[in-house]
């Protein structure tokens, strides 16, 4: 019986870890909500705040932050996604 509860427990815990670690890998901050609100002016966020807004948020930001949307916009298949906003980043001197 406590073999039984010892496995059952085990593959509980292997099932939770994987699907945990599913969700943290391949996400990506240009699709996370909370970082991209103070960029656009509607909560479909579809439209970009003006030049001068955007560069406020983007300075409001940690430079880990801007570093990790940088290195993304950067990859052509994520920057597909978020044209404007990362067009708006290489003007501003990041995203290569």
């Amino acid at each position: 019986m406590n073999v039984k509860m010892l496995c059952l427990g085990a593959l509980a815990l292997s099932l939770c870890g994987g699907a945990a670690f599913a969700a943290g890998s391949g996400s990506s901050a240009l699709d996370n909500s909370e970082m991209m609100k103070p960029f656009y002016t509607d909560s479909t966020m579809k439209t970009m705040v003006p030049e001068a807004e955007f560069k406020a948020a983007w300075m409001k930001m940690s430079k880990t932050d801007r570093d990790q949307m940088t290195k993304e916009c950067g990859d052509q298949a994520i920057a597909k996604d978020h044209n404007n906003f990362c067009a708006m980043t290489k003007q501003l001197g990041g995203a290569n």
